[in-house]
C-alpha cells in the first residue's frame, strides 16, 4: 500500500513539474494543479496508512484507528487548492484575452527595446 501511494506522489510531482516547466499558461496550471493533488495525498498519507479502521478512537478497547488531523488538512487544501487554481485561471484568461496567445516567456527577437525608450524620455 506505501509503495503505491509513493508511487502515486511521485507520478504526480513529475507530472507536475513537467508541465510547470512548459511555456503555456494553460500546462502551467494543470502543473500546479498536479502539485497540489500530490501534496493532498501525500498529507492524506501521513495519517498512517490503515485500512478498514474508524477516524475516531471508540469508547471501548484498544482498537486500530486513522488519525483524523491529516483528513481535516487535506479538506482544507483541496478547498484552497480549488480556490487558487480558479485565480490563476481568470488571471491567465485575461492576459490570453489581452495578448491573443498564451504563451509565457518573451523571445529576445520580440522584445521591443524602443517602448522602453519612450516611456523613460516622457
Amino acid at each position: 500500500m506505501e509503495l503505491l501511494v509513493a508511487s502515486a506522489v511521485g507520478v504526480l510531482t513529475a507530472g507536475g513539474v513537467y508541465l510547470i516547466l512548459r511555456l503555456r499558461a494553460f500546462p502551467v496550471i494543470l502543473g500546479v494543479s498536479l502539485l497540489s493533488y500530490a501534496v493532498n495525498v501525500f498529507l492524506f498519507s501521513t495519517g498512517r496508512l490503515a485500512v478498514d479502521a474508524p477516524p475516531i478512537l471508540q469508547k471501548y478497547g484498544d482498537v486500530a484507528y486513522s488519525d483524523p488531523l491529516p483528513q481535516a488538512l487535506v479538506l482544507t487544501a483541496i478547498v484552497i487548492s480549488f480556490g487558487m487554481t480558479a485565480v490563476l485561471v481568470m488571471i491567465a484568461l485575461g492576459a490570453y484575452l489581452e495578448a491573443d496567445h498564451d504563451r509565457i516567456n518573451i523571445a529576445e527577437g520580440e522584445y521591443d527595446a524602443s517602448s522602453d525608450k519612450q516611456e523613460q524620455d516622457a
